[in-house]
């Protein structure tokens, strides 16, 4: 319980975003005074140095998607990621292919892009889900025309912890000679991802869902079949011009050695996962009415989101405030709104409003999943208790 003790709370919100390992912060120290050269300074050694530092991260990514290195273009994160790939690929191929084809339940980020893309004339289907949460295969394929250029499921979701069938759907795109692109943001070093394999053509990660630091990401773009794609930005050429601007050295490298932790440890740790949120997850069922929203079975190993009857999520996090947990994802929750990934797999406005989801992760603990469950279990009862009286 050293959180605890330290008087900090136990942290439960690994979705938002992780702690940065510090054997990644060790590989990060250098490049930020002794290797500091810009990497794209190609006259001198510190330039060269630099540029060394960042073709190792890079082939340290590629390795964890089973990708080549010259297919991985680093970025400031996802959102960055996910725009380039959707607006770059309709915007390329404008013209000859005007349809694309995602999910409601994907990132707010690859809807806004997708919202935008609408208003310049793309036409876009958006698959619905089941109770799991899970897209329908059927309804997938019976979407694709000879108009539609790009597929974009996201592998696992962030709220609910989904995980899609990219594999099944990759083969589906292929087949119909459609590119497949996915946000794999909560998937990397967690679930095993093979670009290859799973015949998908663009793939976007961010450092700080695996322990590296925040501000920093990447974009995978596949050379067979080759995909293009126009730039958001304009400037000095770096990355092939695909993603210009000074790279930044410290955190790519960092970004590479968590990609290379994560993929050393990722069976153990995700089994490890696995098991402590199960725990959990007995240990407040033993109050009864805890719903769990999505299938638990094709879920990600440290995710569980459930709703609670005769408790609202916001009574419970004000009472805990020894516990750091959320409602839903960080880049929703400053809406009032219910989570409309919840909505989509059916749950009502009411379950909605007492759903709470948790994100174990590195640094969790056995201790800190029991003294965890002990306080929600005390809360929601007295939650309950309190609801009762006043009824009376």
């Amino acid at each position: 319980m050293a959180d605890r003790i330290k008087g900090r709370p136990v942290y439960l919100d690994n979705h938002a975003t992780t702690a940065v390992d510090s054997r990644v912060v060790q590989a990060m120290l250098p490049y930020f005074t002794e290797r500091f050269g810009n990497p794209h300074s190609a006259n001198h050694f510190y330039g060269w140095e630099a540029a060394e530092a960042v073709e190792v991260a890079r082939e340290q990514v590629a390795l964890l998607i089973g990708a080549e290195p010259d297919e991985i273009f680093f970025t400031s994160g996802a959102t960055e990621s996910n725009n380039l790939a959707l607006k770059g690929v309709a915007r390329f191929y404008r013209g000859r292919k005007n349809h694309i084809i995602s999910c409601s339940t994907e990132h707010m980020c690859v809807l806004d892009s997708l919202f935008h893309l609408e208003r310049e004339g793309m036409r876009v289907t958006y698959l619905t889900v089941g109770s799991d949460g899970l897209i329908d295969l059927k309804e997938l394929e019976a979407a694709i025309t000879g108009d539609t250029v790009l597929v974009s499921i996201m592998t696992v979701q962030n709220e609910i912890g989904v995980i899609q069938p990219i594999a099944e759907i990759g083969t589906l795109c292929r087949a119909h000679g459609v590119f497949l692109h996915t946000d794999a943001a909560q998937a990397a070093a967690k679930i095993m991802l093979d670009v290859k394999a799973m015949d998908v053509d663009l793939l976007s990660l961010t450092g700080h869902k695996l322990y590296g630091p925040m501000g920093v990401g990447a974009l995978y773009i596949g050379q067979k079949p080759r995909v293009r794609l126009e730039p958001l930005f304009s400037g000095g050429g770096q990355e092939k011009n695909i993603r210009p601007g000074t790279l930044p050295t410290p955190l790519v490298v960092g970004f590479g050695a968590a990609c290379e932790i994560g993929r050393a440890e990722m069976d153990e740790e995700s089994a490890r996962l696995g098991r402590l949120r199960d725990r959990l997850l007995d240990r407040i069922n033993a109050v009864g009415g805890i719903h769990v929203n999505g299938s638990l079975a094709a879920r990600a190993p440290g995710n569980l989101n459930v709703s609670v009857e005769g408790a609202r999520a916001e009574d419970l996090i004000a009472a805990l405030p020894d516990l750091a947990f959320s409602t839903g994802s960080a880049c929703s929750s400053v809406s009032e709104e219910s989570s409309y990934v919840l909505r989509a797999i059916g749950v009502s406005n009411e379950r909605a409003e007492s759903s709470l989801r948790f994100g174990l992760g590195r640094f969790t603990t056995q201790a800190e999943i029991d003294y965890a469950a002990d306080r929600l279990v005390g809360e929601i009862t007295a939650v309950r208790s309190r609801k009762r009286h006043a009824a009376e």
